[in-house]
């Protein structure tokens, strides 16, 4: 059953939502009659918030404090390092013709974040907020080469979760794997989560540490050595370009995981 919203904190994003929406400031008698709550619990609330800097009290009006904007603008910093990263990944399928996805990691899943669509009329069909078990994928599997063998082990302390026959689910054999991709390698996989198709990807580090992965996924009927060979180039130079950018733009993907 769905958990009730705590009422404090719902009260509080209800006085922050409204503030926003009023633009000119209210009253806290304003603010009372607009949301239906006395006085009395709003005013804790708000006090607090401006001690925070969330809200600005001037002249018996609240409006909306720096504290929020600055919130504001840190999640917009997240969708502009998105949107660079999407720039890399439709030069990556301009190169290979086939769809870019990228993903960050949520627990034992992949959380697919972006996507670049391949021009060919028979493509890979994939929606963005999509999750998929991290060991049948090879997006999931550059993923979990940024965590230890133990690490792993432990995610999966219940087994590895399978999709189709040809997934992995010796833990042996996926670590195996893992400390290829952590030596420099490319990630792979072949219908481990598909039918019929077959995936290449390569984490994506900041200062040492996975914090997102890109992949191509290759249709098997077009798939050959010398469309191999152009993925793994196309994404091995795509990796350098993001991570030189993350550095240079201090990338926080992980704010849009949710």
């Amino acid at each position: 059953m769905p958990q009730e919203p705590h009422r404090a904190t719902a009260r509080c994003l209800d006085i922050l939502e409204y503030l926003a929406a009023a633009g000119a400031g209210c009253t806290l008698t304003e603010l009372s009659e607009a949301l239906g709550a006395p006085k009395s619990s709003l005013f804790p609330i708000l006090h607090t918030l401006a001690d925070r800097k969330y809200v600005h009290l001037e002249d018996g009006k609240y409006t909306v404090g720096i504290g929020a904007f600055t919130l504001g603008a840190t999640y917009s910093a997240g969708r502009d390092a998105l949107e660079l990263i999407l720039t890399v990944m439709a030069q990556v399928v301009e190169e290979c013709q086939e769809t870019c996805q990228l993903a960050v990691r949520d627990l034992g899943n992949v959380l697919y974040i972006g996507k670049v669509d391949s021009p060919q009329a028979i493509r890979m069909i994939s929606h963005v907020g999509t999750r998929l078990p991290a060991n049948a994928t090879a997006l999931g599997k550059a993923l979990l080469s940024g965590l230890t063998d133990q690490e792993v082990a432990a995610l999966y302390s219940g087994g590895l979760p399978r999709l189709t026959e040809h997934t992995i689910t010796d833990l042996s054999v996926l670590l195996g794997q893992l400390s290829q991709i952590r030596g420099g390698g490319v990630a792979w996989e072949r219908e481990e989560s598909n039918h019929q198709l077959g995936c290449y990807a390569v984490p994506l580090r900041q200062k040492g540490k996975v914090f997102a992965a890109i992949s191509v996924t290759v249709p098997l009927f077009r798939s050959d050595p010398n469309t191999e060979r152009t993925v793994r180039e196309s994404l091995l130079r795509a990796q350098t370009d993001i991570e030189r950018l993350a550095t240079e733009k201090s990338f926080h993907l992980e704010r849009l995981a949710t």
